[in-house]
Formats: structure tokens, sequence, C-alpha cells
């Protein structure tokens, strides 16, 4: 997991073109590189930076983000993706560039 102090080093929080603040990147990232670990609580219900997992079970899990990463944005076609709290790029990131993923459809069950 990275750690805010080592995401520091790469992403940067700021105003968005998406929404609000937004999660941009320091470097020049490649597709396919490990960009860093959703980290924070489990969450008792859903909330602005709770980000849904299916765990290996089927089972959802929400965990209430607490780096950096709670500020990434939504976007249909995206340039990172989670496998599971993991989030990885999908396409190259320039400097400067909104990193975002694609929310996709209410995981939460009935």
């Amino acid at each position: 997991m990275k750690s805010n102090k080592k995401l520091k080093k790469f992403y940067y929080v700021d105003n968005s073109d998406i929404h609000g603040k937004g999660l941009f990147s320091k470097v020049k990232i490649e597709s396919g590189q490990y960009l860093g670990r959703y980290h924070g609580p489990v969450a008792k219900e859903n909330g602005m930076h709770v980000l849904w997992v299916e765990e290996d079970d089927g089972e959802w899990v929400g965990y209430d983000g607490e780096n950096l990463l709670r500020y990434l944005n939504h976007c249909v076609e995206p340039n990172a993706e989670f496998n599971g709290r993991d989030l990885y790029a999908i396409s190259d990131i320039r400097p400067g560039e909104d990193i975002t993923f694609n929310y996709g459809e209410d995981p939460i069950p009935e």
C-alpha cells in the first residue's frame, strides 16, 4: 500500500473540470502501472468516498477512503481501474492529467 506520504510523491489534489476536487498525476504513468491501494476502514453505509469491492465470496464491502485515492473522479472512459482495492493505470497518464475510474453501477445490495 502506498501511504499518503508516498502517494504525494506521485499525485496531487486540485480542482477538477470533472467534479469538485480530483487526483492528478505529477509524473508520466504507463499503462499497467500500479498506482496505489485504496485505504480506509470498512464503511457502515454508503458515502461520498466509499469504494465498494466485491470480495472473493461474492459479498460487497465498502471502504471509506482515507488516503489521496479518495479524490478519484468518475469517467466513462477512465484511465485507471481497481482490482479489488488496488488501482492500476489502464492507459498512459500524462503529468497534470486527472486520474479517473468508472464508478460503475450502484453495487449496494438490496
